[in-house]
């Protein structure tokens, strides 16, 4: 028996409106367990995208000397270190990951790091113009993973950045939910 072309489309629409739903439904539910579990954070993620990120990281930081510290990219590791150390941060406190090519990969790739150390809550740090893109992966991204954020945005002069790059990034965060595939290869920062 085969089926007219409709009724194909409809399975596909079904198809991917539950997909949806699942996404929808899972990430509220790990993310109240994180909040359950950690009301505070626990550890700093810094964005890489301008010194101003890490040295208002580091001046941040010195409020919360029991928090950990991670800076995903940026600005070279010794000018990240100097800035920190000039802060009286010790070196031990401060992460540097290298890994992160774009703001997606910012974020899927300090999720096994954070789930070893048990981390379920953190300040994300990075540039107010920056900040609802960073909101919106790290919500598809770390809510899925049960890991939760505190925004904490940095006054700039830049104009915030387009619906379409949000969407874009939310877009690959949804990939990356689905498939741990990120499609960084596929543009630039």
């Amino acid at each position: 028996m085969k089926f007219p072309p409709q009724h194909k489309y409809r399975f596909v629409t079904l198809a991917i409106a539950s997909l949806l739903i699942i996404l929808l439904g899972i990430i509220p539910l790990r993310v109240a367990i994180a909040h359950y579990q950690a009301p505070q954070p626990q550890a700093i993620l810094t964005l890489g995208g301008g010194i101003e990120r890490e040295k208002f990281t580091a001046q941040f930081a010195q409020l919360y000397p029991q928090l950990e510290i991670w800076v995903s990219s940026g600005i070279p590791t010794n000018q990240a270190r100097s800035i920190f150390q000039q802060a009286g941060i010790s070196n031990t406190r401060v992460h540097i990951d290298r890994r992160a090519v774009d703001t997606v990969t910012n974020f899927t790739s300090l999720i096994s790091e954070f789930q070893q150390r048990y981390i379920k809550h953190v300040y994300l740090i990075t540039s107010d113009f920056h900040m609802p893109r960073a909101k919106a992966i790290a919500t598809i991204i770390f809510g899925s993973q049960g890991i939760i954020f505190t925004p904490v945005s940095i006054p700039s002069n830049h104009p915030p950045e387009s619906q379409l790059r949000i969407l874009r990034d939310s877009t690959r965060a949804v990939l990356w939910f689905f498939t741990r595939r990120t499609g960084a290869s596929f543009h630039s920062r």
